[in-house]
């Protein structure tokens, strides 16, 4: 079986994967969720009004404030939504089967031995000495 071959079972692999059947299931859910697509839809809306007016010559700092503190409200709806965080949930129970199989197929490429080749995770939990998250 040639590579390429092996990939696409591996990505069949994938597909099956709980998790990964698990964050289709709610992202549907998320997107069938008409009020988080509301919420989400204000949200960009304020974004682009922010840009528009933190891009004028004579921006207003006032109204840049109140557009600020508008978004950072219709966000925290977003995020406290039950659809949201049931997506959220599952998007990190992914990320973490998603994480390891691209480090190993990575570590693999720069000639590590397949059988020890994995994923280790580097965050410590505080996000106050984090460099982001990847």
């Amino acid at each position: 079986m040639d590579t390429i071959t092996l990939a696409r079972e591996l990505g069949r692999a994938i597909q099956q994967e709980e998790s990964y059947i698990n964050l289709k299931n709610v992202q549907a859910q998320a997107d069938a969720d008409a009020q988080l697509q509301d919420l989400i839809g204000q949200f960009n809306i304020k974004r682009l009004s922010i840009n528009e007016e933190a891009s004028k010559k004579d921006r207003d700092q006032e109204k840049l404030t109140t557009l600020n503190k508008e978004m950072r409200e219709v966000y925290s709806k977003i995020m406290s939504n039950e659809n949201m965080i049931k997506y959220n949930e599952a998007k990190e129970a992914f990320d973490k089967i998603s994480n390891r199989v691209t480090a190993i197929i990575q570590q693999c490429i720069d000639g590590v031995d397949p059988e020890v080749a994995d994923y280790t995770e580097s965050c410590s939990g505080s996000c106050s000495t984090c460099g982001g998250c990847g």
